[in-house]
């Protein structure tokens, strides 16, 4: 399995506007992934703090796709990635960085 991060550096003046992406983007992808037999689900994370007492947190948001493979991402994600992506700048002005990852352990 492989997980997709999808993480958004907390920076000091950025905007993110979270109920946009919770209740408009977010649903906009699903309708996509859910459709595809390689997506396995999504976890969306709000930083909240840094290790150490009284920081900020690294990311302001971290959204995380499971699929069963990379090939399986691509297939789902490809053919709407200029709809997705574009709706990027409807609630934030920052950057992603993008992980992909190999799942060893989920319990």
């Amino acid at each position: 399995m492989i997980k997709i991060s999808i993480l958004y550096p907390n920076k000091p003046d950025a905007r993110f506007d979270i109920p946009y992406y919770l209740e408009t983007h977010i649903p906009m992808v699903l309708e996509v992934f859910n459709s595809h037999p390689g997506y396995k689900g999504v976890s969306i994370d709000r930083g909240l703090a840094g290790a150490i007492p009284g920081t900020a947190a690294a990311y302001a948001v971290m959204c995380h796709f499971l699929f069963d493979s990379v090939d399986d991402f691509m297939a789902a994600f490809t053919p709407h990635a200029e709809k997705l992506q574009g709706d990027i700048a409807n609630y934030t002005d920052i950057e992603p960085v993008i992980q992909v990852n190999e799942v060893l352990l989920s319990n």
